[in-house]
């Protein structure tokens, strides 16, 4: 609920543009209206979309509207045989389809819920909904839709071994803690949509280092043929075990009625089991579905498992009145707001537990944070609730009734729409989990929707301050997409999901106020269970929710009502084009994240894009309207990754698998205009990762498995390529090529020390010509280095200490060994690091990495910016204007910049010709 951390970084992460996919502390919100945005309802004809077209697929991704037949005594098969027999309007493969559930709400409705397999294969994301009305021969489809991916031809043929791609997947996490102890657990095969999809090998990441992991797990999903990364999603540690918690309780419980201390101490009345050896647990009886508080006895919340260990036992006592001693770990708060919980979703929405059938809810209280610090935190893992027992500025966290239902909420939704905790679906999660937690709050309490606080999460948890200034979100800032959507690039999720959610989430609200609340109610969990899919973003919500009032009967003013709250969110069609920006668009919805690195020069581009499953390699001109072309051979099924450019000519690696399961690694080079490509180097033991091109001569290096060093190879006019010797035990990082000269980071071990070398060698005498030794006299402050680069006459790079003592510096050499001087100077007042570095014979470009704040929201500004100064010095300037995220810029002619931008709610490449000067 409250953690914010940096997350493990992960390489290569790309996912289909199909897919849809463009908590810390937060600050204390100043007054703002508690009426929420103003609602006004046009009088426009039937709100209800009859027909939304799907994206990427020819399956629409909702239909309404409907009367047609669908006899049959069972809803699936009724439901299959509906869409194979209007498979011309749907577009969908019955034979594809699995079926997932059938919900059957007490008003005689159901709905199918299908899964679409590819080749036997779970298909990532897929779900599509058929809505039923009446029974037997007088059954009838009122409304169906959802993602389904026309076009896939994947093949179902791993092309590498699982434990290769186990590695890779192992691989991709950076290094340094985060790899402390890491594990990836194998979860199988999966088919990525997009184009003609992609096979890939699912795993859960995992690392022991709890100041990085601290409940978090990481899927990861391996392109089965290359290797590549082809997606990473976070998610919570354990949310995918079912919902079990510990051993069955004791035989021979009998229901009783006792006394707990709450918070505060004060005695408050729960139900009780009594054992036959005369002593009590904190176990209600008295429901279908049993409740049950858990004492982990001071363990991390990290260290238990996902089945609970047998010696955590539920919250015991001798008496029916539980020591004051249990105030502290708010295990009576656990109890009763699980009871709250159970009986709002059972009594108002008719759903029997969050399993929906009745299962055990389980509450574990008294666990400690991943240092034995007091945990101030609750989420929801494993099948149950983990509390922390606060900190000096909040209580034990199982005192705020909202967040125990926003926490219990994400189990509904795991079981039902299971969201996707990435970009917009990641946010909706959120929003719903907060709608409820409030909604199951001021409906226990008998808050009015007119009061301030009815707009408030987590308003009472701390200790001390106002309500305002405790709340961790609220629903009445009006906040909304045009305005305020936090543009993050692919590469963020489980920071991101939060950011976003009161835009959806303030939408909700405004139809809770708006309508009747239980109406409100009974509309939103409707959407839930019977309408949203794994992907599905802000504007499908939007649709389906309106789906939903049509099936609960909402005349049409109180439908409007309902776009009336969309729109006034900003949550309609097209609003990510009308987000302002002062860029020029080259490429839109990009789908890939470091994978779509784009490379520039003399006014000619080449970038990575997806082409059905696998990588190519795009090329255009900068400014030109005609359309880029493919410049990899079409049809090939491998991966085209990494490519660079001189502007005349590109190279790149291509990733295969072969015979033996491992997949091969090549270097290829072509002109941009067409002709030959030719093949410079090919292996299948060492992993080619950077590549520069100039003129006759491609350098790149290549990471050899069986050693473990990374080698540096050289091609001439085509030629087959040979390594670059180095002197035993030294290493060769972050290549860079201008003309005949050729730098690289020479890396070597000395007296237990990691020592680093610029190195500039003449390729006309194969002799070095400068090199300078970093870090100070004869190496003594280890440093890290990157963005190795030439511009006309000088070499640059990025150089921060090891330990972080001070910030990064843009560093500048003469390429004849004449010495360095700093163009930005790494402080330790101000210890920012940058992480991207670009440059021309005019101007360097540069942008600081993000480290997720820990204190309040992301918000835009804190996102990557890119600033830019003249190549011989000088202050800084902003690029662009533009709000979001702004990465992996590639300087091209003067001061024009390529860079990879997300402020419209997805991820572009887009263009600049000089700096915004200021913004």
């Amino acid at each position: 609920m409250h953690h914010r951390s940096r997350t493990p970084k992960l390489l290569g992460t790309a996912i289909a543009a199909a897919l849809g996919i463009g908590v810390g502390v937060p600050p204390a919100f100043a007054g703002a209206p508690a009426e929420g945005l103003p609602i006004t309802v046009s009088a426009d004809t039937d709100p209800v979309p009859a027909l939304v077209a799907g994206t990427g697929t020819e399956a629409p991704q909702l239909v309404t509207g409907l009367e047609e037949a669908a006899p049959g005594a069972d809803p699936a098969e009724a439901a299959r045989a509906y869409l194979a027999a209007h498979r011309d309007r749907y577009r969908v493969d019955p034979a594809q389809l699995v079926v997932t559930a059938v919900e059957r709400p007490a008003d005689g409705r159901r709905t199918v819920r299908f899964e679409q397999r590819h080749a036997g294969l779970p298909v990532f994301g897929s779900a599509y909904l058929v809505h039923l009305t009446g029974e037997g021969a007088a059954q009838r489809v009122e409304s169906a839709g959802g993602k389904y991916f026309t076009g896939l031809t994947a093949s179902a043929v791993q092309g590498a071994p699982d434990e290769v791609l186990r590695g890779l997947a192992l691989a991709s996490v950076e290094a340094g803690p985060a790899r402390t102890g890491l594990t990836a657990e194998d979860r199988g095969q999966v088919v990525l949509p997009g184009g003609g999809g992609r096979l890939v090998r699912h795993f859960t990441l995992h690392g022991s280092d709890r100041a990085v992991w601290e409940g978090r797990a990481r899927e990861v999903y391996v392109d089965a043929a290359t290797g590549a990364v082809a997606l990473s999603v976070a998610s919570r540690s354990g949310s995918g075990a079912p919902a079990t918690a510990a051993p069955a309780p004791s035989p021979g419980l009998t229901p009783a009625v006792g006394t707990a201390p709450d918070v505060h101490g004060r005695p408050v009345p729960v139900n009780i089991a009594r054992l036959p050896d005369g002593s009590y647990q904190l176990i209600d009886l008295t429901r279908p579905a049993r409740l049950t508080v858990y004492d982990a006895g001071g363990r991390a919340a990290d260290d238990l498992p996902t089945k609970l260990p047998a010696d955590v036992l539920p919250v015991t006592s001798p008496t029916p009145d539980f020591p004051a001693s249990t105030a502290a770990t708010g295990a009576a708060e656990a109890q009763r707001n699980a009871a709250a919980v159970y009986d709002f979703f059972h009594d108002r929405l008719g759903r029997n537990g969050i399993d929906g059938a009745g299962g055990p809810i389980d509450a574990v209280v008294n666990v400690t944070d991943w240092d034995g610090s007091s945990l101030a935190n609750a989420f929801w893992g494993s099948g149950r609730m983990t509390y922390g027992g606060g900190n000096a500025k909040y209580l034990p966290f199982a005192t705020a009734l909202d967040v125990s239902g926003h926490e219990m909420t994400h189990g509904v939704i795991g079981s039902t729409a299971k969201l996707v905790q990435r970009g917009q679906s990641g946010a909706l999660d959120e929003a719903l989990a907060d709608y409820f937690g409030n909604a199951v709050e001021v409906t226990a309490r008998g808050i009015p929707m007119t009061d301030p606080q009815a707009a408030l999460l987590g308003e009472t948890l701390c200790r001390t301050g106002t309500p305002e200034a405790c709340a961790t979100r609220r629903f009445d800032l009006g906040r909304s997409t045009v305005n305020d959507y936090v543009g993050f690039p692919e590469s963020f999720t489980q920071e991101s999901v939060h950011d976003n959610a009161d835009i959806v989430g303030g939408a909700l609200w405004d139809i809770r106020r708006t309508l009747d609340p239980l109406l409100a109610d009974r509309l939103v969990y409707r959407t839930v269970t019977e309408y949203l899919t794994p992907l599905d973003s802000f504007v499908d919500t939007r649709n389906a929710v309106l789906a939903a009032g049509r099936s609960l009967g909402l005349t049409k003013a109180q439908l409007r009502s309902v776009t009336a709250a969309f729109d006034a969110h900003g949550i309609k069609d097209g609003w990510e084009r009308r987000i302002g920006m002062d860029s020029r668009t080259v490429l839109d919805s990009l789908v890939g994240g470091t994978e779509n690195r784009v490379d520039v020069a003399g006014g000619r581009w080449v970038m990575p894009t997806d082409r059905g499953g696998f990588m190519g390699v795009l090329t255009g001109r900068v400014g030109s309207s005609a359309e880029p072309v493919l410049l990899s051979p079409a049809g090939d099924r491998a991966s085209h990754l990494a490519p660079a450019t001189d502007g005349t000519s590109a190279a790149w690696v291509v990733q295969r698998p072969t015979d033996s399961g491992r997949p091969s690694w090549s270097v290829v080079v072509r002109p941009l205009d067409g002709g030959t490509l030719r093949t410079v180097h090919t292996a299948t033991d060492a992993m080619v990762t950077k590549v520069r091109v100039s003129g006759r001569h491609v350098a790149f290096t290549a990471l050899d498995f069986s050693t473990g060093r990374t080698r540096l190879w050289l091609s001439a006019d085509g030629a087959a390529a040979a390594p670059v010797e180095l002197p035993d035990g030294h290493a060769a990082e972050a290549p860079a090529l201008r003309g005949d000269l050729l730098a690289f980071t020479d890396r070597w071990e000395e007296n237990g020390r990691t020592l680093r070398a610029q190195t500039v060698r003449s390729l006309a005498t194969g002799k070095v010509v400068a090199r300078y030794v970093l870090g100070g006299a004869d190496g003594a402050q280890e440093t890290e280095v990157s963005h190795t680069l030439f511009t006309s006459d000088r070499l640059l790079w990025l150089e921060t200490p090891s330990d972080r003592s001070r910030g990064t510096s843009i560093r500048s050499a003469a390429t004849d060994g004449s010495g360095v001087t700093d163009l930005v100077t790494g402080s330790s007042s101000d210890p920012r690091r940058i992480d991207e570095l670009t440059a021309s014979d005019q101007a360097v470009t540069f942008a600081y990495d993000f480290v997720t704040p820990r204190t309040r929201k992301i918000l835009n500004s804190d996102l990557p910016k890119l600033w830019q100064f003249p190549v011989t010095g000088g202050t800084p300037q902003r690029l662009s204007c533009n709000r979001a995220g702004q990465y992996m810029p590639a300087a091209d002619r003067g001061t024009r910049v390529l860079w990879t931008d997300s402020t419209p709610g997805r991820t572009d490449l887009v263009v600049r010709d000089r700096p915004a000067v200021s913004c």
